[in-house]
């Protein structure tokens, strides 16, 4: 290590320099759980040792460590044929790269990393070495190239036995897939939170680190005088945000089925694409935290996206493919989707009636990416059609690839011509005789990087330096997940439209926009579900039957969201012309999200007017954080439809400045409000959900529910954070006319098979405990959540 020492000394003679502003000089331990992965061999390593090359002549001194499961004696091997494969920047010499990469070698090595034992073995070397060289520690970078289940024992182990001591930063990178939905994401972040701070976790996707998405935002602050005038619904015709793939998914069929295009690309590529170009702009730009609230404020201004916003697809030879790899037999089908196309829309009075494309597939005719703002043309040309006046209006944002072949900004001559401050940006007026998206690149101005520079690499500079707009923050994560998850269940049962690949896919992809729904523009099926093996969505009807000795409607999930729907709005209906008035308590959590997104869309004469919204529970945090109940509510159904806001209760869960404290008597008031307003405190229709623990509203296992006794509302304590609640209790839920317990997808149908089998017992089997005394159950149960 002193040789490493004595070379680091070598080069700051010869370089000179200062530490990074913001970035105290110290000493790195940077730690790649899964270093000789793919990952890590492709990208990672470069990138680290690109950040070395910057930073070793200002003041830091650095040690990298590749770790993984794999014994030393196997893995290390491995692990120096990786690193002996960087390459020095252009501007590095040839006796200065060999150093730099010599230098490199010696100050990196391989630790397995499988036990706790060995997480602490590399926090005591790491402290040992410090104080054998009298160095001081800036910070310890985590970089987790592992699978995502993998991520809540590797950071619990971070966190007992690898903190930095004085004052050092711990930063920890974790890679996509955060979850699997709604649910899945709030759960992994519930079990990371509990090791790590937000402001320790850094998100990556490595799309945030192209050049030409990282200057989406200040391109809009740089041209503000341009763009402040046409950036609205009464100049802008669409925007697209595309991202086409030529290869297919061999290969990666165990994760790939597992999570599709939607899962795999919409939900965060292009979702962060479509946040930087429609928020509002920040004040500050090197704001971290006001760039995140600002992406967060779209996400709670999208309208629903449901069955009748996505078109999907499977490329012919995905079939085969999964078969092979999961050695499945022939008459295994898969309906996962290698192609979406997907119709967003904002409801803010900027955007109102603009509709945004996110595509992406597989197997399509070229490898390219790019986010496109078309602007409608009032100019109408009779004779010179050539006109540059007469030709689309528009400004690509170009990732890469495709006829170009190199990121750029274009914005076309009929617009304006741009300006740029920046100096890693430059002009370029000559070109090659190619066409960008309908237009010869002539016609259009053109900026590009002055350098191209690799994404991972990019975002690891941003690491090192602390900044975290780059990056993912848990409520964005969970914000984007609540967004995407009611599509993902309702077309969990959809069969994709089969297409043979490349160019052979001709027009059979295009699609067509009505309004604010979207369909493939041709009818053409290559192969029907009868063909395909399985039973479509449509192969069962709805099923009426009995469940645990009441009433249960079945059916695929869309068609179950359909009947609770129309058997919501009857029941509305009937009360409404009854008393005058409908009293509608809805539960938390993820379940009732699709169907609030269908009452949004589709009942539009529902009678919200004389509708009383009520929370059936509450988590005890403030009603601006996603976590919150009401939250969800209004962000997924309320401030869609027009209901009076004095007829919106939600729970007051923070009163005095606190949050769910006894003495403030938050239930009793919440209780006072229902016996005033309902009459006998007596809800037309509750909803409950389930959880996997049997509990419903947020009555959970182990509690006491008798010493509620005949109050409606009390506190209570769950199993994860966060831990207080507000909840209607059995009395309040079991006075109601109607209860609905919705429970859908296959993760429910062990809870379903237990709960068919066992007796009343609320003490255990909370949602056992439902039984409206002069009312009526129902189970709306998919067929997921019945048969598995």
């Amino acid at each position: 290590m002193l040789v490493c020492v004595f070379l680091l000394l070598v080069t700051l003679c010869t370089q000179g320099g200062n530490g990074e502003a913001g970035q105290t000089p110290g000493h790195v331990s940077v730690v790649i759980v899964g270093g000789t992965g793919d990952l890590a061999k492709k990208y990672l390593w470069q990138g680290f040792f690109q950040l070395y090359v910057n930073h070793v002549s200002s003041g830091n001194t650095f040690s990298f460590y590749g770790g993984g499961l794999t014994s030393v004696e196997k893995a290390q091997p491995v692990f120096f044929e990786i690193l002996k494969a960087v390459n020095c920047p252009k501007d590095v010499s040839q006796e200065r790269c060999a150093l730099l990469k010599e230098q490199f070698l010696r100050l990196s090595e391989y630790r397995q990393l499988k036990t706790l034992e060995e997480y602490q073995d590399l926090s005591k070397h790491i402290e040992q070495q410090l104080q054998q060289e009298g160095l001081t520690e800036a910070g310890r970078l985590f970089y987790l190239s592992v699978p995502a289940f993998a991520y809540a024992d590797i950071a619990e182990k971070i966190n007992s036995s690898c903190r930095p001591t004085s004052g050092a930063w711990l930063r920890v990178v974790l890679e996509k897939p955060f979850g699997h939905d709604a649910r899945s994401a709030q759960v992994l972040a519930s079990q990371l939170g509990s090791s790590l701070k937000d402001e320790e976790m850094y998100r990556i996707d490595h799309y945030l680190g192209k050049q030409v998405v990282a200057k989406i935002l200040p391109f809009r602050i740089e041209n503000k005088k341009f763009l402040d005038p046409i950036w609205n619904k009464h100049h802008i015709e669409r925007v697209e945000i595309v991202l086409k793939e030529t290869l297919d998914v061999k290969g990666r069929i165990p994760f790939y089925d597992q999570y599709g295009v939607i899962r795999d690309v919409l939900q965060n590529h292009l979702t962060e694409v479509m946040t930087l170009l429609t928020m509002r702009l920040p004040m500050n730009l090197s704001s971290s935290e006001e760039v995140l609230q600002n992406k967060l404020h779209i996400f709670s201004s999208m309208l629903p996206i449901g069955k009748k916003q996505a078109v999907i697809g499977q490329y012919q030879a995905y079939k085969t493919q999964v078969q092979q790899e999961l050695n499945m037999t022939k008459d295994h089908i898969s309906i996962t989707p290698t192609f979406a196309a997907v119709l967003a829309n904002i409801d803010e009075a900027q955007f109102e009636g603009v509709p945004i494309l996110l595509i992406s597939g597989k197997m399509l005719d070229e490898r390219v990416g790019y986010a496109r703002i078309v602007f409608k043309n009032d100019i109408f040309c009779l004779q010179n059609h050539d006109s540059i006046h007469c030709k689309p209006k528009q400004i690509v944002f170009y990732f890469g690839h495709g006829s170009l072949q190199y990121p750029a900004i274009l914005v076309s001559k009929n617009l304006f011509k741009p300006v740029s401050k920046d100096p890693e940006w430059k002009e370029v007026t000559e070109h090659k005789d190619v066409s960008v998206l309908g237009l010869p690149i002539s016609d259009y101005y053109v900026q590009i990087p002055a350098e191209q520079r690799e994404a991972y690499s990019e975002l690891i500079s941003y690491i090192f330096a602390g900044r975290k707009d780059s990056f993912i923050s848990t409520e964005n994560l969970l914000a984007s997940w609540g967004m995407w998850t009611p599509l993902l269940s309702s077309i969990a049962s959809s069969f994709p439209r089969i297409y043979p690949g490349g160019a052979d896919n001709g027009d059979m992809l295009n699609v067509r926009l009505i309004g604010k729904e979207i369909s493939y523009n041709s009818e053409v099926v290559i192969i029907n579900n009868d063909q395909m093996g399985g039973t479509s969505a449509n192969g069962f009807q709805v099923m009426q039957g009995k469940f645990r000795g009441t009433d249960m409607v079945s059916a695929w999930t869309e068609e179950l969201v359909e009947r609770l729907a129309s058997d919501l709005q009857e029941a509305a209906e009937k009360a409404v012309l009854e008393s005058g008035v409908f009293h509608l308590a809805l539960s938390g959590g993820s379940s009732p999200l699709a169907l609030f997104h269908r009452l949004a869309l589709h009942h539009f004469s529902f009678p919200w007017r004389d509708t009383h919204v009520w929370m059936v529970d509450e988590r005890c945090v403030p009603m601006t954080e996603f976590e919150s109940n009401f939250r969800n509510l209004h962000d997924h159904l309320l401030q869609h439809v027009r209901i009076p806001y004095y007829n919106i209760h939600p729970m007051p869960v923070q009163l005095n400045q606190r949050l769910c404290v006894e003495e403030d008597g938050g239930g009793l008031l919440y209780e006072k409000e229902i016996r005033k307003l309902v009459n006998g405190s007596s809800f037309h229709f509750v909803l409950l959900g389930v959880g996997y623990d049997g509990h419903t509203a947020s009555l959970f296992p182990g509690s006491k529910m008798e010493k509620h006794g005949e109050s409606l509302v009390a506190l209570t304590e769950s199993p994860t954070k966060p831990h207080q609640r507000m909840s209607l209790t059995f009395s309040a839920i079991n006075r109601a006319h109607k209860v609905a317990l919705l429970v859908m997808g296959k993760g429910k149908h062990e809870l379903i098979t237990q709960l068919s089998r066992v007796k009343d017992n609320p003490e255990k089997w909370p949602v056992t405990g439902v039984k409206p005394s002069d009312g009526r159950l129902i189970w709306y149960l998919d067929y997921d959540a019945l048969l598995g």
